[in-house]
C-alpha cells in the first residue's frame, strides 16, 4: 500500500496510507503494542519506511559500511543534514572499534569519515575532539549487552533526525490535532478558559466567558478615581484618587470586594499605585505628590520617599520586591533604582533622560521600559545596558506590560493602542482603535486566559475590550457616567475586570448571567 494513491476525508486531502501510518505511529507511542502491530497486519502499512526497516537490521547486527551507504542514498538530505546523521552513526562505530581493540579502524573513522562530512573545520574538529575523549576515557571492555543498547539508542537519535517520509516526525498524529485545536482557539475571539478542550465537536466559546456586566459598585472614594490595579495574587485591589487617598480593598471568595484599608497621608491627588510582587508592600505617588511604601496588611506608611519637593510620576517593583525605580516628570530628577528605605542604587539623568510620563519593569526583572517627553519610549536592557527608543507620532499617556513579559501597549491621544515586542524585532506596532482618547490620561491593559485580550478605559465613559489578534473590540461595555481613566484585570481570575472613573466610582465586572450570551 505504500505508493497508494487514495485519499479520504470530506474534502479527500488527506493520503490514505500516510493517515494510516500516523495512526500506528501514535498506537504505539502510546503504549498499545498489539493494536499497532494488528493495524501493520490488516493494513498493510508499517509505521516504519523499508529504508528504516533495513537501516534497523544493519544497526543492530553492526553492518557499519551498510549503514553508511544506506544513509549517503537518501536523496532527501542535504549536507548539512546527512552530516548531522551520520556523525552520530561514527561515533558508535569508533567506540565499537576501540572497544574489540581495532585502534587502526578507529582512527580510519576519524581520518577519513569525519574528515568527509560537510561540516566546518571547526565543527569537523570539535566533534573529533569529543571522540578522542572516549578514547582517552579508558573505558576498559564494554559487554555485548551495553553495545546493544547503545545502538538502540542510536536508532531512537536517528528517528528523530531523519526526515519523513524516512521515519515519522515523533507523536505527529498527537500534534496535527494539537494544532487543529489551537487553530480553534486562536480563532475563538472569546477564548478565556484554562479547560480542556473536548475533540468531539469544534471549540467556539460565548461572550460569557468575559467580564461585560457589572456585579459590584465601589463608591468609598469622594472625588475621580484616576487609578485601578489588582495585587498580582488576585486577592486584593489598590485604587487611587484625586480625593488624595488611595484604598486597599479586598478580593473575597464569592468575588466580591470589600474595603480593607483606606490609606490618607497624601495632602495631593495620588495618580499611581504599585504592588510589589509578593504583594505585602503597596506604592502610591502622584505628579504633585511624593512617594509613599504602604504596608499591605497593616495599611501603615512605611515610609516616605524624599521630601515634599520629591515628586514621583510613576514607579514599578523588582521581582525581588526589595527594589523599586521611580521616574519624575521634573527633568533634574530622571529615574533612579533604590531600595525600600529609599538609599539610591543607581539613577539615570540628565539630558537624555527628559521628563518621565510612566515606567515599567518586565515581571522577569531584564528590561526597563519608560515613555520620555510625550513620544518616545525607551527600552533598556538592565542586564547589558543596551537600550532601544521608539518614536511614536503621537504623545502617550500610558504603558503596560504582558505578565509573560514579551509584549507592551501604550495609549495615544490619536485615540489608539499601540502593542510592541519588548524584543525589538517588530517593525511596526500592532494597532487598536475604536475608543475615544484625545486629552486625559487613559490607562490600558493585558488580561485574561494567557494574556489573550487588552481591555481599556475611554473618555466616553466606556470600557473597550479587544481579543489581542484583532484591531477592532469585540466588547463595548456602558455603566460609568463620565470619563474611564483606568481598568485593570484580576490576573488570578480571568473573567473580573475593574475599572476606575471620573464619575467617583469604581466598577467590578462579571461574565454576563443572563440567558441571552
Amino acid at each position: 500500500m505504500e505508493n497508494s494513491s487514495t485519499m479520504i476525508g470530506p474534502r479527500g486531502l488527506i493520503k490514505k496510507y500516510e493517515f494510516v501510518r500516523v495512526v500506528v505511529q501514535c498506537l504505539y507511542s502510546l503504549g498499545y503494542q498489539k493494536s499497532a502491530s494488528c493495524l501493520e497486519s490488516e493494513s498493510g502499512v508499517s509505521y516504519k519506511s523499508k529504508g528504516f526497516e533495513r537501516l534497523e537490521v544493519q544497526i543492530l547486527n553492526g553492518d557499519w559500511d551498510g549503514c553508511i551507504d544506506t544513509l549517503i542514498a537518501i536523496t532527501d538530505l542535504n549536507d548539512e543534514r546527512r552530516a548531522s546523521v551520520l556523525f552520530p552513526v561514527f561515533k558508535q562505530c569508533f567506540l565499537e572499534y576501540l572497544n574489540r581493540g581495532d585502534d587502526s579502524l578507529a582512527l580510519n573513522v576519524l581520518r577519513k569519515r569525519v574528515s568527509s562530512l560537510q561540516m566546518s573545520k571547526d565543527t569537523i574538529h570539535n566533534l573529533a575532539s569529543s571522540m578522542l575523549c572516549l578514547e582517552g576515557m579508558n573505558l576498559g571492555k564494554i559487554d555485548e549487552g551495553v553495545v546493544l543498547e547503545l545502538r538502540k539508542r542510536l536508532l531512537v537519535e536517528l528517528e528523530r533526525l531523519l526526515p519523513p517520509p524516512e521515519v515519522v516526525p515523533e507523536r505527529r498524529l498527537e500534534h496535527l490535532v494539537e494544532t487543529a485545536v489551537t487553530s480553534q482557539i486562536d480563532s475563538c475571539q472569546y477564548h478565556n478558559s484554562s479547560v480542556a478542550i473536548s475533540l468531539y465537536e469544534d471549540h467556539c466559546c460565548g461572550r460569557d466567558q468575559i467580564p461585560t456586566e457589572t456585579v459590584q459598585i465601589l463608591t468609598e472614594h469622594k472625588n475621580e478615581v484616576w487609578f485601578v490595579q489588582f495585587s498580582n495574587n488576585g486577592e486584593y485591589l489598590a485604587s487611587s484618587s484625586s480625593d488624595c487617598s488611595a484604598i486597599i480593598w479586598k478580593v473575597l471568595e464569592d468575588s466580591k470586594l470589600t474595603l480593607k484599608h483606606t490609606l490618607r497621608s497624601h495632602q495631593n491627588p495620588v495618580s499611581f499605585v504599585a504592588w510589589s510582587p509578593d504583594d505585602t508592600k503597596l506604592l502610591t505617588c502622584g505628579n504633585a505628590e511624593v512617594l509613599k511604601l504602604w504596608d499591605v496588611e497593616t495599611g501603615i506608611c512605611k515610609h516616605t520617599f524624599g521630601d515634599h519637593g520629591f515628586i514621583v510620576s510613576s514607579c514599578a517593583w523588582f521581582p525581588d520586591s526589595k527594589r523599586l525605580v521611580c521616574g519624575s516628570s521634573d527633568t533634574e530628577k530622571g529615574i533612579f533604582m533604590c531600595d525600600c528605605d529609599g538609599n539610591e542604587i543607581k539613577a539615570w539623568r540628565g539630558t537624555r533622560i527628559p521628563k518621565v510620563l510612566d515606567l515599567a519593569v518586565t515581571p522577569d526583572g531584564e528590561n526597563l521600559i519608560s515613555v520620555l517627553s510625550d513620544k518616545d519610549i525607551r527600552i533598556l536592557n538592565l542586564g547589558t545596558y543596551a537600550e532601544r527608543v521608539i518614536s511614536e507620532e503621537h504623545p502617550i499617556t500610558s504603558l503596560s506590560v504582558s505578565v509573560d513579559c514579551k509584549n507592551f501597549i501604550v495609549n495615544l491621544n490619536s485615540q489608539e493602542i499601540h502593542m510592541w515586542d519588548v524584543a525589538g524585532k517588530w517593525e511596526k506596532p500592532f494597532k487598536y482603535t475604536g475608543h475615544s482618547q484625545n486629552k486625559y490620561v487613559i490607562r490600558s491593559c493585558f488580561g485574561g486566559l494567557d494574556g489573550t485580550f487588552i481591555a481599556s478605559g475611554s473618555e466616553n465613559s466606556q470600557i473597550y475590550i479587544w481579543n489581542r489578534r484583532n484591531s477592532k473590540p469585540i466588547e463595548i461595555l456602558s455603566g460609568h457616567s463620565m470619563t474611564v481613566n483606568c481598568v485593570s484585570w484580576n490576573p488570578k481570575r480571568p473573567k473580573m475586570l475593574a475599572s476606575a472613573s471620573d464619575d467617583h466610582t469604581i466598577r467590578i465586572w462579571g461574565p454576563c448571567q443572563s440567558s441571552e450570551v
